[in-house]
C-alpha cells in the first residue's frame, strides 16, 4: 500500500518532534524519525532530500496553517489596524507546542547555508499576517510592510525564547512596544508626505518608487516583484 507524500511527511514530522530537543534539526534526528515512522531511508530521503532541514521547514509551515487557523476562528473586527497585526503575531506563538523546536530551529537557520531559508519562513509567515488581515497593497508598500513586520516578528521570537515570565507576559509587552516603534515611524512618514517642502524634495525618490510593484502570481517566475517601465 503506497503512503500519500503529505501522510508521510506529516508521520516523519510527528516522529521527529521526540528527537528534536536531544539532537536538534540533524541528521541524527531524521534517521531516527525515518526508523520510528517505519519509512525506508530511501523512502525518507525522497520526501525530506535535505533531511532534518526540510522537517524543520515543515514544522514552521505547520505553524503558520495553525496561526491561519485560529486568526480565521477570531474576531478582529473591533479591533484597530496595529492590534490586529500584533494579536496576529501573538497567535503565531502561542501555537507553537514546542519551544524546543523553534529554538533549535532558529540555531539551524542561523548557519549561513541556512540563512536564506530562515530568511524565507520569517518572510511567509509576516505576509501570510498581511494578506490575512486584508492587506490590498500593490506597490513597495506591499514589499515594506513584511519587511518592517519581519523585523518585529523576528526579534519578538528570539525575545519569547528566553523569557521565563508568566504567560510570556514580558514578550507581549516587548512585542507592543515594537509595534509602537512601528506606527512612529508611519507617522513620520505621513508628515513628510504633508510637508509642502519635504514633500517636493521626496518627488523623484517617490517616481522611482512608484515604479515597483508587488509579486504577480504566475506561474513561469518566482522573482520577488516586478518593475513598471515608465511610460513614454
Amino acid at each position: 500500500m503506497t503512503v500519500p507524500y503529505e501522510t508521510a511527511k506529516a508521520a516523519l514530522l510527528e516522529a521527529a518532534m521526540m528527537h528534536v530537543p536531544f539532537d536538534g534539526w540533524s541528521e541524527t534526528t531524521f534517521q531516527a524519525a525515518a526508523r520510528d515512522a517505519e519509512l525506508s531511508p530511501s523512502v525518507a530521503r525522497a520526501i525530506c532530500p535535505r533531511g532534518a532541514v526540510d522537517l524543520a521547514i515543515a514544522f514552521h509551515k505547520a505553524g503558520d496553517a495553525a496561526m491561519l487557523e485560529r486568526l480565521g476562528e477570531t474576531d478582529l473586527s473591533a479591533m484597530r489596524f496595529r492590534d490586529k497585526v500584533t494579536a496576529a503575531v501573538r497567535i503565531r506563538l502561542e501555537v507553537v507546542e514546542d519551544k524546543e523546536a523553534v529554538r533549535r530551529g532558529t540555531t539551524l537557520f542561523a548557519l549561513p547555508q541556512y540563512a536564506a531559508d530562515g530568511a524565507k519562513l520569517i518572510w511567509g509567515t509576516c505576509d501570510a499576517i498581511w494578506t490575512t488581515l486584508g492587506d490590498t497593497s500593490d506597490d513597495v508598500n506591499w514589499y515594506t510592510k513584511r519587511a518592517t513586520l519581519s523585523g518585529v516578528y523576528s526579534s519578538t521570537v528570539l525575545y519569547w525564547l528566553g523569557d521565563d515570565s508568566p504567560d510570556h507576559m514580558a514578550t507581549w509587552g516587548f512585542l507592543d512596544r515594537r509595534i509602537e516603534n512601528v506606527m512612529a515611524i508611519e507617522q513620520i512618514k505621513a508628515k513628510v508626505r504633508q510637508s509642502p517642502t519635504l514633500s517636493r524634495l521626496m518627488t523623484g525618490p517617490n517616481w522611482l518608487l512608484g515604479q515597483i510593484k508587488a509579486p504577480r502570481s504566475t506561474p513561469n517566475t518566482d522573482l520577488p516583484g516586478s518593475w513598471t517601465a515608465p511610460r513614454e
